[in-house]
């Protein structure tokens, strides 16, 4: 299911075989929170901009349409056109992002919806049975993902309890593989690590988390708040108690910095939601750093975004043009933004891949992570 192909230090590049496909990792999965890219972009879009993996959410797929209507519907990749992998996060952020309409229990959480203040119920059972479906090939373990900081007791704490409900969640997935209705009997869970910035809980809930046979292994709870120095460190302490034969998976990172430096110390998949923000307010990546094109200096601007750039925006359009459409509040600069940086962060995945094969992943990552982390002209 998975395979390492070659190392550079401690970087790797692989392959990860699930029931939708082959990836080639590194690899940077798009965001696709509701069945769909924020910014008028469809599976059909993806696939033109280089995706390999498309992430949707098991919340608000909970909440809208239904995963029982996903269901019926054949599962997630049918509904939404998407032939290729897909992977499904557990609700388990909503734990952290709705801290002010939820509870916390050991048998799950009580959530208020967002969308009507409906009381809902997920524990481990839950979102497993959620995330089979809507028949995603990677479903995530249900998790509690802190704060940074977090008192150290309340992390400790944190950490047994989503231990436990890795063992719950393992024996629910099990079951529901082997049901003959299942949506996607191929379907593999991935366990999270959690522990707050602590080192110490870090390694031991890693430690343990490793003897619970999954598919993969994520690290949860960063990048929301510590600074990017103790995001690496936690990397660092985590990494050689991960399993080397299954694909690791840091959530939520990041910026192209963030990529490069965390492929340097092990990871090999990535998600975020800024590429795609970003763009609907104007910032775009480019291999000289990024720009804000809702500038001035844009307006009679006939350069693509990026000349060296190979998406669909760049090879037709003007920073002039996508500038007047920011401007005039038109939808389609939000479309066009969102296309370009996702092609931009597919094609950073894809340009680590080929530095590794050459064995040339030192100098990429000399050359371009300070680079990519500045501001283009």
């Amino acid at each position: 299911m998975f395979q390492v192909i070659k190392t550079e230090g401690a970087a790797r590049r692989g392959e990860f075989t699930c029931p939708h496909g082959t990836v080639q990792t590194p690899v940077f999965m798009n965001v696709g929170t509701q069945g769909a890219i924020k910014g008028a972009v469809s599976a059909f879009d993806l696939k033109e901009l280089g995706c390999q993996v498309e992430l949707s959410n098991t919340y608000h797929l909970h909440l809208r349409p239904g995963d029982d209507v996903v269901r019926q519907m054949g599962g997630l990749h049918k509904f939404m056109r998407w032939e290729g992998p897909m992977l499904t996060d557990s609700g388990g952020f909503q734990v952290f992002s709705l801290a002010g309409l939820r509870k916390i229990t050991e048998e799950g959480v009580t959530f208020s919806s967002h969308i009507d203040g409906r009381r809902i119920f997920m524990g481990p059972e839950e979102s497993m049975r959620i995330q089979s479906n809507l028949g995603s090939d990677v479903a995530m373990a249900f998790d509690e993902c802190v704060e940074n900081p977090a008192p150290y007791d309340y992390a400790k704490a944190s950490c047994e309890r989503t231990l436990r409900w890795l063992e719950r969640c393992k024996a629910e997935h099990d079951r529901l593989c082997a049901q003959p209705e299942c949506v996607n009997p191929g379907q593999v869970l991935f366990g999270i690590n959690q522990g707050a910035t602590y080192e110490d809980l870090r390694v031991w809930h890693m430690k343990q988390t490793a003897q619970i046979d999954c598919g993969g292994y994520a690290i949860g709870g960063l990048a929301v708040g510590e600074p990017t120095e103790v995001m690496y460190a936690i990397i660092e302490a985590v990494e050689p108690h991960m399993p080397a034969d299954k694909p690791r998976y840091l959530m939520g990172v990041g910026t192209p910095s963030n990529i490069i430096e965390a492929v340097a110390r092990g990871v090999d998949f990535f998600d975020c939601v800024m590429p795609a923000r970003n763009a609907r307010h104007g910032k775009l990546f480019t291999w000289d750093g990024a720009l804000n094109i809702k500038n001035e200096r844009f307006k009679l601007d006939e350069r693509p975004i990026d000349p060296r750039c190979g998406c669909p925006v760049c090879q037709n359009f003007s920073r002039a043009y996508l500038r007047h459409l920011f401007v005039s509040g038109e939808m389609l600069a939000m479309r066009l933004a969102v296309m370009h940086n996702l092609y931009f962060y597919n094609e950073l995945a894809g340009r680590i891949r080929e530095a590794l094969d050459a064995r040339q992943f030192s100098g990429f990552r000399g050359e371009y992570s300070r680079r990519l982390a500045g501001r283009a002209e």
